[in-house]
């Protein structure tokens, strides 16, 4: 029998706060009998929205915090101030080992802020990035960073590379993945000075199978599985990858419905269809885990519904039981690491 996997959930963060975190940690339990939720928030508000299911009352609970971080405030501010947040209340939980990892569709800043300030970082990583799987003609990509480090140095994105390819092998499962960095051109002389500097500190790695450089358009296609850059430019893609799929799959459903002939013609591929389109749905995946912190912490989408949470709540599972944190922790290694560090 598996050890139970403690995951708390931010039932006050996100658009659909406290509905859909809830409906999403509900669902997740009726579905796996080893995980226990922990639903930080307003306890009478979360309390309101459980009547409305029918669920083993004993893997969830309600962990009472009595604010909640706004999308506009102020990070730093924010975490220091408000200590009785859905957010802080949550992670401070994960830093006493009393839950196994953090999952919040809130304020990105305070999520990323928080995680590093309260759980901590792993011992040798210099900046924790913002992975998130991407989909692909054939599958998923790691897209590290997406948002956690815009001003990264080579060494940052050299760790990046190393902790994508042990969260790609142990959670995705793909064996020996193909890692790449992203570049306006396939020769090793292109690039900007961040690129060029990394490019050959990748390829004297050992440990991961580096395949070179990824132009944008190749990510799609799946020529790599872990798809490195710092966090403007894996922002920006991440963001024109999620416009362009959501405008896509609604030309293809306005296309559909134009006349009575492409209406038939619809219902004739629609299973085909329905599960092409579901492969290219952000949901499916769960959210994107800020790597490399003592304990686990992730960040949905801020418009995320209860698919979505429920997917990074089963996420969390894998990832405690593929042990991923001590696999991290074996194969990252810095020679003098700062008094920070240490601290």
């Amino acid at each position: 029998m598996s050890e139970t996997v403690r995951i708390v959930v931010d039932a006050m963060g996100g658009d659909y706060a406290p509905a859909e975190p809830v409906k999403g940690a509900v669902e997740a339990v009726q579905e796996n009998k080893e995980i226990h939720v922990l639903l930080t928030g307003k306890k009478e508000m979360i309390a309101e929205e459980l009547k409305k299911y029918t669920y083993p009352k004993e893997q969830i609970e309600i962990v009472d915090a009595r604010e909640v971080i706004e999308t506009a405030e102020p990070p730093v501010m924010a975490i220091r101030g408000k200590k009785d947040s859905s957010i802080v209340v949550g992670l401070h939980l994960v830093k006493k080992k009393e839950a196994d990892a953090f999952v919040s569709s809130g304020s990105t800043g305070a999520v990323l802020v928080g995680g590093q300030v309260l759980v901590g970082r792993i011992k040798g990583v210099e900046r924790p990035p913002l992975a998130p799987l991407i989909p692909t003609k054939d599958g998923v990509a790691l897209l590290i960073d997406c948002g956690a480090n815009v001003d990264a140095r080579p060494s940052h994105l050299v760790q990046f590379a190393k902790m994508g390819a042990i969260y790609m092998e142990n959670v995705v499962g793909i064996k020996n993945p193909k890692v790449a960095i992203v570049n306006n051109g396939a020769e090793e002389e292109k690039g900007n000075a961040l690129v060029k500097e990394t490019f050959p500190l990748l390829k004297e790695c050992k440990d991961i199978h580096f395949i070179g450089s990824i132009e944008a358009r190749e990510i799609p296609a799946g020529y790599a599985d872990v798809v490195v850059c710092e966090a403007f430019v894996g922002n920006v893609i991440l963001k024109l990858y999620e416009g362009v799929g959501a405008t896509l799959i609604s030309k293809i459903k306005e296309s559909m419905m134009s006349s009575l002939k492409s209406k038939i013609g619809a219902l004739l591929v629609k299973p085909a269809l329905k599960s092409t389109l579901k492969s290219f749905d952000a949901s499916e995946y769960g959210g994107a885990p800020l790597l490399g912190l003592k304990g686990l912490v992730v960040k949905t989408h801020g418009s995320a519904k209860a698919v979505e949470i429920k997917h990074a709540i089963f996420q969390c599972v894998q990832f405690k039981q593929q042990k991923i944190n001590e696999k991290i922790q074996e194969h990252i290694h810095l020679e003098k690491p700062t008094p920070k560090e240490e601290a």
